[in-house]
């Protein structure tokens, strides 16, 4: 028996929304791939983390149905759980830091490929989308709701047929969407979660966001 604490990451700037995460941090108690993806399916959220080493950081992230290499909300999530300047999931060094109401974490757009941004032409019409839009293949839908001020809604749509029809935040996409932009942002997506974006001089960026427990479930 282990726990599994339950997170909201990129809450609103009153505690509303936030996509929720699973985070089985004695990752031993959940030993191989296949033991993992069946725990992350059952559970069902948009992704689940295993911690496997607390001290240095070093974890495992699933969806219901695929292992990631990297992957935002569950990163920036187990970064305020854990407390760490840095976090080592698949893809290598996570930094990751703390700043007063918000966990920001460091990544490269390329970690995240596979992820199809398309703006459409005013929030209403992402508002409008049926979740999820036809299509297949990842698809992050924005449209600017104050450009010079870098303020974006967002809706999220994995389209892999796993269940997840549609993310409450991702910050894999946001990241993505930063690094298309070349700027900083800051994301309403979802019923109400809030992602930022900074990007860096060495070509990174960071996104940040308000995480909050949920519950402490026993498996």
């Amino acid at each position: 028996m282990t726990d599994l604490d339950v997170l909201r990451v990129f809450c609103g700037p009153r505690g509303h929304g936030g996509n929720e995460l699973g985070v089985v941090r004695d990752g031993s108690a959940v030993t191989g791939e296949r033991a993992r993806q069946e725990l992350a399916a059952r559970l069902g959220f948009s992704e689940t983390v295993f911690v496997d080493d607390p001290e240095r950081g070093v974890v495992d992230i699933y969806t219901p149905s695929v292992r990631l290499p990297f992957a935002g909300h569950p990163l920036v999530g187990v970064a305020w759980l854990l407390d760490l300047p840095e976090l080592l999931p698949p893809v290598g060094e996570v930094p990751a830091r703390q700043d007063g109401e918000f966990t920001w974490i460091g990544g490269h757009p390329a970690w995240a490929s596979g992820r199809r941004t398309q703006r459409y032409a005013s929030p209403a019409e992402v508002d409008a989308l049926p979740s999820p839009p036809e299509g297949e293949g990842w698809l992050y839908a924005w449209a600017w709701q104050d450009e010079p001020a870098g303020r974006v809604r967002a809706r999220a749509f994995p389209r892999r047929g796993d269940g997840i029809v549609e993310d409450e935040a991702t910050g894999a996409a946001a990241l993505v969407l930063s690094g298309e932009l070349g700027r900083a942002l800051n994301i309403t997506q979802g019923e109400g979660s809030q992602i930022l974006t900074s990007p860096q001089p060495d070509g990174s960026i960071e996104i940040g966001g308000r995480v909050a427990l949920a519950e402490v479930r026993s498996l």
